[in-house]
């Protein structure tokens, strides 16, 4: 690695202030959860605090030479050291293009282990669904929940409990925030984090949406537009835009959980290889440290500041809002988008990549990546340098980039400058000097909006409501020529305990399409946009939602609704008396009725019941 030595930066007296708070917020729920790591992490290896039985049965299929580095059994006599057993919990499918290279990781996970004395079992997978498979369908009901399914289904594979460590393979949308949330609540495990890489480039991410947007208007078939959609994802790794999946692989660089630089190699790299078995000794590494860094340590107030800072200043997906605060919840943190919103007025945004810019992500890489980001913040004082990673350098290592040396073993370099400053500006000379995330508060509830892509003419909307019960319905009035004109969409019965909250980037194409006819529009809803959301204002994870009798079910068609960026408002203009006095609609019956019927959506009944807020996370398990 290259010295990662620098003189110490002051931090933002924001940033500082913004982790204060969350300190003194979590300092009961913090303090609770490290006595719990403290407690299983003080215990026996678990071949030796469990029965002959349990052992056993955990260790009976591997084989002989690894069974006697586990056990410490060699035909009955005792060796004097036992290595580290690594638990894999994978999530490969190879429905999910991102996921497919996964298959073959564990076993060059074991061939690594067994060369430093150690083992490693697949302890389990997990569920790992597309948004882009089941957007718009009955299917994307389940997404948002299937990240707690996928917490669930990581804390089972780790319930054998015969592990040292932990190696946790994923890449998209729900499932990284899932397996984060599930090994927290083990979070006495060195865990690492080991993602796959983006596909490389395709048709340009500006290019499919036009063809989207005529698609929409009817003016190209399904064939020409099967046909972008198709040179767009075309290949394994990670679909390029800067959706949730991408986001996600920032978010864990900055807090230092991947092997420092792994996030946007390709899956064909020779790199990638090596950066895998990498993270094999780099969790080996924890469990010998003499500074020992479980994973519910390394996740404290400063690093999840971090990952907030890091989602800001590159634009990030609005996903996060919702699952960060479930992921800090797991660790005994609390924060609220009030931190979101506070730290987005001061973070500058770095970054321009699709949907915020007409990069991909490996354009991204290529002129600096992660590694620049980070130090560019390190530097500027708007990220924690003094915590724990997964490395024994810390954060610093995080801002270098890795490559292959002749012999193919990893090498790391400094980012350098930027190699393209219409995609990545160091933080003296921003794109923006706010992190585009903006809260706003009014009649309407609490919302978020992403500005980072929408056009500075467009921060303030002011038109009249058109109120629809679904997206379909949308869709109906789009298609009849009912929208052409300045209007305000509010889509409600979107929320978590209404359909398990549902994205709703199949209304982006008529959306732009209306835009870019000179209508001012926007989106209101209790629901979620896709990380890809870009151009269109869209209020978003309206709270509380209509179904919890939210404020989006007094709405009525025609009302007149203003939507303000810049002051961060979210108005329905009506007369306080009237407001107050408007009885709420209730969710058609229906729609009720439709609701979670099909598709497996009844298993998730409970899972809607017991949904908190989107602002405490949506979490169910709480």
């Amino acid at each position: 690695m290259p010295d990662t030595t620098s003189t110490p930066v002051a931090l933002h007296p924001v940033v500082e202030a913004v982790t204060r708070r969350i300190v003194e917020r979590s300092a009961a729920t913090r303090s609770a959860y490290l006595a719990q790591v403290a407690q299983m992490a003080d215990r026996k290896p678990g071949a030796d605090r469990m029965g002959c039985a349990n052992v056993a049965h955990a260790f009976a299929a591997m084989p002989d030479a690894d069974k006697t580095r586990v056990t410490g059994l060699d035909k009955f006599k005792i060796v004097e050291e036992k290595g580290a057993n690594i638990g894999i919990v994978n999530a490969y499918n190879d429905l999910l293009s991102a996921h497919a290279p996964l298959q073959y990781y564990p076993d060059l996970v074991k061939v690594e282990a067994r060369k430093h004395g150690a083992t490693a079992q697949v302890a389990g997978g997990v569920p790992a669904m597309c948004d882009g498979v089941t957007q718009g369908t009955a299917g994307m009901e389940l997404s948002l929940f299937s990240r707690d399914a996928i917490a669930m289904a990581t804390a089972v594979s780790l319930s054998h409990d015969v592990f040292d460590a932990a190696l946790m393979l994923g890449v998209c949308d729900k499932i990284v925030p899932g397996l984060l949330i599930g090994v927290l609540h083990f979070g006495h495990l060195p865990t690492v984090f080991v993602p796959a890489g983006p596909m490389t480039s395709g048709l340009p991410n500006n290019e499919k949406a036009k063809v989207r947007e005529k698609a929409a208007q009817g003016l190209v078939g399904r064939p020409e537009l099967l046909a972008a959609e198709s040179a767009a994802y075309h290949g394994e790794g990670t679909c390029t835009f800067y959706g949730t999946a991408n986001s996600n692989q920032m978010l864990l660089e900055a807090m230092g959980l991947h092997v420092p630089g792994t996030a946007f190699i390709n899956p064909g790299q020779d790199v990638r290889q090596e950066l895998t078995r990498e993270a094999v000794r780099t969790v080996l590494g924890i469990t010998k440290a003499k500074r020992f860094a479980p994973i519910g340590e390394v996740v404290d107030e400063r690093c999840i500041v971090n990952a907030m800072v890091a989602l800001l200043a590159t634009g990030g997906s609005t996903n996060h809002l919702i699952h960060w605060v479930a992921v800090a919840r797991a660790a005994g943190i609390v924060i609220d988008w009030n931190d979101f919103s506070s730290l987005s007025d001061v973070v500058p945004l770095l970054t321009r990549v699709y949907p915020n810019g007409s990069a991909d992500v490996n354009q991204f890489q290529a002129a600096g990546g992660p590694g620049y980001v980070i130090r560019e913040l390190l530097d500027a004082g708007f990220m924690h340098a003094d915590v724990l990673t997964v490395r024994s350098g810390g954060l610093r290592e995080f801002t270098a980039i890795p490559s292959a040396k002749a012999d193919g073993s990893l090498q790391w370099a400094d980012a350098g400058a930027s190699k393209d400053e219409t995609v990545v500006r160091p933080a003296n000379s921003p794109f923006s000097a706010s992190g585009g995330l903006k809260l706003l508060k009014g009649n309407l509830g609490r919302s978020v909006i992403k500005v980072s892509a929408v056009p500075d003419d467009r921060h303030i909307i002011e038109a009249p409501c058109r109120v629809f019960d679904s997206q379909d319905a949308l869709h109906k009035a789009f298609s009849a020529d009912e929208l052409n004109h300045d209007v305000i969409c509010v889509v409600r019965w979107q929320g978590p305990q209404a359909n398990g909250m549902p994205e709703l980037h199949k209304l982006t194409p008529p959306l732009a399409v209306l835009q870019g006819k000179g209508y001012r529009v926007a989106l209101v809803t209790d629901g979620r946009m896709s990380g890809a959301s870009g151009k269109v204002p869209a209020a978003i994870h309206v709270s509380p939602e209509a179904a919890a009798g939210g404020p989006l079910a007094k709405v009525r068609d025609g009302d007149i609704i203003r939507l303000d960026a810049n002051a961060e408002t979210l108005q329905v203009l009506v007369s306080d008396a009237e407001w107050a006095a408007r009885p709420l609609d209730t969710m058609p019956e229906a729609l009720r009725a439709a609701n979670g019927i099909g598709m497996g959506r009844e298993l998730f009944a409970n899972f809607r019941r017991n949904a908190l807020a989107a602002e405490e996370g949506a979490c169910t398990w709480f």
